[in-house]
């Protein structure tokens, strides 16, 4: 997994930076999904019930491998959606590679609100969003309980 660039090359700053360059949100979607085209490609093998996101509109799948020599956790995520695949990405920035006690120190509230992303998504894609979050926390909690 040390190839993904989310959380080391790509951070959630970096984003931050980026979005704040575009005018309008058509063009801040095209910058979101062409973020999901970074993502590194998730075996087929990995799309498992235990790794599938439930309360996303769209198919989400997010694989967490606790590295305990370094105390980090590095995530694999898939969708069948393009924009998913790009705000999964956005979240990866925040959390790839990173601690899981940074992963739950970590504000993702602020993060999307200085993004403007929530609102300009619809509720089911807010809440698909939530549910991702949710599960990357609760490989955190589980990561940190066992280290």
């Amino acid at each position: 997994m040390s190839t993904n660039p989310f959380g080391t090359d790509i951070k959630d700053t970096d984003i931050l930076d980026d979005l704040g360059f575009f005018d309008d949100w058509e063009d801040r979607y095209r910058y979101i999904i062409d973020l999901g085209k970074k993502l590194p490609p998730m075996p087929e093998a990995l799309k498992t019930d235990a790794n599938f996101v439930h309360g996303c509109q769209s198919q989400v799948w997010i694989h967490a491998d606790y590295n305990a020599a370094h105390n980090t956790l590095d995530f694999l995520v898939d969708s069948d959606a393009f924009i998913v695949r790009g705000l999964a990405a956005m979240v990866m920035a925040a959390f790839n590679h990173r601690s899981p006690q940074a992963i739950l120190d970590f504000d993702i509230d602020t993060y999307f609100k200085q993004t403007q992303l929530i609102q300009h998504l619809s509720p089911t894609r807010g809440n698909g969003l939530k549910s991702m979050v949710r599960k990357i926390r609760q490989a955190a909690e589980v990561a940190r309980a066992g280290a």
